[in-house]
């Protein structure tokens, strides 16, 4: 029994307490069965007539059976030896279910029954059905709740001036609802979640994560740091060389940083911004701070392409300042990498870039000060500690390109400090976005062959390598085969994750010079990739895609002067999610409101990616409430200033030992 209720994450009496019903079926009255609407779960109360094991068209238990007012067949395609037993003729049974028409008219095809003896009363609560595993029936389930019900102190956490100011229901009323409502209940309400109660419920879940985050940053604050103070003498170097100027944006988020460098306690910042925003220059001048204070700082990216990306980009600005960018990646040779080891951990090189390499053991710092992980939400909560163990009390900065809705930000990200860069560099031309059926893709390979011949490079995204007969998928093989050969006077190139790491170092290479005009490539492209030439991007079976993949994958055309495009190539037919994504992406450029979108259609645990398995995701709220959101971060705040108790109370309650979850 254990085993089976830990799969369900429940180990005490909390725990069941806090599983709560997905729907409810009323059992508290008794319908006839003229009187039944089809498709309506209803309970009847009726006598077996007859029972039989039929044959035709497989083998199955028929029972027919009546009430006052008329009859219908009950029918089990699956049935145990007592369940034919039970449905012995004369038999008084109460029967649960939904009655639809079938071939031999009225049935309800496995409805839940029981034998009735004697006058026994209907219940007076509906009746909850629980979220439960296999081996585990909702009986049982149902008893242990109720037990836990019992036994429990339901006494309320929230001091009762915030309760009544926030009009918040008691809470354990509000459980005890939740378990057994009354019957004149709304069933539409209690299941759509609208009820005061749900709110409660939904309010303190919210208000414990909100605690154990605002404690964990608080605790941050506490320890040590080494304060990365500088005159600014290299930063102003970079920025005079630079061929472009800071945005207002980028000015105010580099500020931002720069003071929290300068801090004795380590800085733990989110910095956001959409495709193009120019994330890597900040970085820049947050790692040149850290060099001129005396320490070292490490970028770690979760594709070589997007490491090697910021590594030249890093080597291209800093190398007249003298500085030296170490590089970590797999396409390294060991010679090459064992002298940069080496460098690295006498702290003759002060900047490292890589991928997962850098986390590596044996890669050792000398006096590593800041931290950065790009597309922080592509790694787990383990490789971000890896990297911030290289050197006690760091400071990190995280950087993702994928905005993150605002109230996602506060609630999964109330541990960190978050900057936005919400302004795109001047020269960035508009991206078109298209929608194409694939019948048309000849029209397609006519437009890629135009831009190519007018100068222009293009990308061709396929979502699979290898042919899947299931899902009918164009490869990216493939496509290049046909892209080569109807294109004769195009020179086509290819790139996908299985391609050893110095062959996609080269085609990517001769992509960026412009030695070749088409590149078709899977998803590792998604990120980081820079041709300022390139003005077209198709996506095969862009319906396949994410949201948030194909902003970023449209953010890489459109970086230079030239007219760009996106087309997306779809199948049909389209379902409803593929169609509300295409539709998201066709009608909005703003990385925000694509987010908050697909916030919206995949729920908070897809959208953080990683950091899931690090953050217990939310059961009960809804990250849309922003109002309910920020109440909870009000309190939050309000209890671990005046009333720590409380605090404690509450976190006990929802989070007792597993608080530690949140803190990575």
């Amino acid at each position: 029994m254990a085993e089976k209720l830990a799969r369900l994450g429940l180990f005490t009496d909390v725990d069941l307490l806090l599983h709560l019903p997905l729907r409810y079926e009323d059992e508290t009255r008794l319908t006839a069965i003229r009187d039944v609407l089809p498709g309506v779960p209803a309970q009847f109360e009726v006598e077996v007539v007859s029972s039989e094991i039929a044959y035709r068209p497989r083998r199955q238990l028929v029972a027919r059976v009546k009430d006052a007012s008329g009859a219908m067949v009950m029918r089990f395609l699956n049935f145990y030896p007592s369940q034919q037993k039970a449905l012995a003729a004369g038999a008084r049974l109460r029967v649960f279910g939904e009655l639809r028409g079938g071939f031999f008219g009225d049935e309800m095809i496995h409805p839940r029954f029981r034998v009735i003896r004697g006058d026994e009363p209907l219940p007076d609560r509906l009746t909850p059905i629980y979220p439960t595993t296999a081996g585990l029936s909702q009986g049982v389930l149902r008893k242990l709740i109720q037990h836990a019900l019992d036994q429990a102190d339901l006494a309320d956490t929230l001091p009762e001036p915030i309760r009544r100011r926030l009009a918040m229901a008691d809470f354990g009323a509000s459980l005890r609802f939740l378990h057994q409502p009354p019957p004149d209940v709304s069933l539409a309400d209690i299941e759509a979640r609208h009820h005061p109660a749900w709110r409660r419920i939904a309010f303190d879940e919210l208000l414990a994560q909100q605690l154990s985050l605002r404690r964990a940053y608080t605790a941050r604050r506490a320890r040590g740091a080494p304060m990365l103070k500088a005159a600014g003498r290299l930063t102003q170097k970079l920025l005079a060389s630079l061929p472009f100027k800071l945005t207002g944006a980028q000015q105010r988020v580099w500020h931002e940083i720069a003071n929290d460098l300068a801090q004795p306690h380590p800085m733990a910042r989110l910095l956001q911004g959409d495709v193009g925003s120019g994330k890597t220059v900040v970085a820049a001048l947050a790692m040149l701070q850290a060099v001129e204070a005396g320490h070292q700082a490490a970028l770690m990216a979760p594709t070589e392409i997007l490491a090697e990306q910021h590594y030249r980009k890093l080597s291209a600005w800093l190398a007249p300042l003298g500085i030296d960018v170490a590089w970590f990646a797999a396409s390294v040779k060991k010679k090459q990498r064992d002298e940069w080891r080496a460098k690295v951990s006498r702290g003759e090189t002060p900047l490292a870039v890589g991928t997962h390499a850098l986390i590596e053991a044996g890669i050792e710092f000398e006096r590593l000060g800041l931290t950065i992980v790009d597309e922080q939400h592509r790694f787990g909560v383990q490789q971000r500690l890896a990297l911030k163990k290289k050197g006690q009390s760091a400071h990190q900065l995280t950087m993702s390109a994928t905005p993150i809705p605002r109230t996602l930000a506060m609630s999964y990200y109330a541990d960190l400090d978050v900057s936005v860069l919400d302004e795109l560099p001047p020269g960035r031309t508009p991206v078109v976005t298209k929608l194409v059926d694939e019948a048309r893709r000849d029209q397609v390979i006519a437009r890629v062959h135009d831009a190519c011949r007018a100068g222009r490079q293009a990308y061709w995204v396929c979502p699979l390598i290898e042919e899947s007969e299931a899902l009918q998928l164009k490869t990216a093989e493939e496509t290049y085969a046909r892209l080569t050969a109807e294109l004769p006077d195009i020179k086509v190139g290819l790139v996908h994750g299985r391609l050893k790491a110095d062959e996609k170092a080269a085609v990517m290479a001769a992509f960026v010079r412009g030695d070749m005009q088409v590149l078709v490539a899977t998803t590792v492209i998604e990120v980081g990739v820079d041709v300022s030439n390139a003005s077209l991007m198709v996506i095969e079976h862009a319906e396949r895609f994410g949201l948030a993949q194909l902003h970023q994958l449209r953010g890489r055309v459109g970086r230079g002067a030239h007219d760009s495009a996106c087309i997306l190539l779809y199948a049909r037919p389209l379902g409803e999610n593929a169609r509300a994504r295409l539709k998201a992406i066709y009608e909005n450029t703003d990385g925000f409101e694509i987010a908050r979108l697909d916030l919206h259609l995949r729920g908070p645990g897809e959208f953080i990616g990683s950091r899931q398995s690090g953050v217990p995701l939310l059961r009960f709220a809804d990250l849309e409430d922003t109002r309910l959101v920020e109440e909870a971060r009000t309190v939050a705040e309000e209890l671990l200033r005046d009333q720590p108790q409380a605090a404690d109370a509450h976190l006990g309650r929802w989070l007792a030992g597993r608080e530690e979850l949140l803190k990575a």
